[in-house]
């Protein structure tokens, strides 16, 4: 078992020194620097493909919220029937009898 886990990590090792044909390491994506500058107490910058997405994702969020509200409206108000507040007598509503001082 200890001869097949050397094994693999060696072979771990290789694949993670591995070179390209010319000899330099793994090529990297992650670019010279910093893609967007801080800017000290400033909104960052913003690209026009940001704005565009992120007001589609308010507007289908809003749409996605208001549509449930309209279809599934006990989902938010309950799901029981609203008593009827003028068939309820004075006692139930704590008033006192109107002979009572």
């Amino acid at each position: 078992m200890l001869g097949a886990l050397g094994r693999t990590g060696s072979s771990l090792v290789r694949i993670l020194h591995a070179r390209d044909v010319r000899g330099a390491a793994g090529l990297r994506h992650s670019g010279g620097g910093v893609h967007i500058e801080p800017h000290y107490r400033q909104f960052p910058r913003l690209t026009c493909w940001q704005v565009i997405h992120g007001e589609i994702f308010r507007d289908f969020t809003w749409f996605w919220i208001l549509w449930h509200f309209w279809h599934n409206p006990e989902s938010v108000l309950g799901h029981f029937p609203y008593p009827d507040a003028s068939k309820w007598t004075d006692e139930e509503l704590g008033i006192p009898p109107d002979d009572e001082e």
